[in-house]
């Protein structure tokens, strides 16, 4: 039996895709912020420059996480999403 998509919203363009499509930022509460693994309050982003340059990126996900985002955790994210190509939106 064939599984539907697990569907997601990236939280700077509002719009839905499979989650595999998206980067899972997460604030496990024994962890703290995670990218693409932990359990607990998550926020994605979809792959498109659009978003994940998007100048409010931080603020969106300070509000998405309830937290304050360290500067050492965005210097991650910039690594992470410099490595990204262009990604044409594969929502639905």
């Amino acid at each position: 039996m064939e599984q539907s998509p697990v569907m997601r919203i990236c939280i700077s363009c509002k719009k839905t895709y499979d989650r595999k499509y998206l980067l899972k930022i997460t604030k496990d509460h024994k962890q703290g912020i995670m990218l693409h693994k932990g359990m607990g309050r998550s926020a994605y982003i979809c792959k498109s420059k659009k978003c994940y340059s998007d100048s409010k990126i931080k603020k969106k996900l300070q509000k998405a996480l309830k937290t304050f985002l360290e500067s050492e955790f965005i210097e991650i994210f910039e690594k992470e999403i410099s490595s990204y190509n262009y990604y044409p939106n594969k929502g639905i």
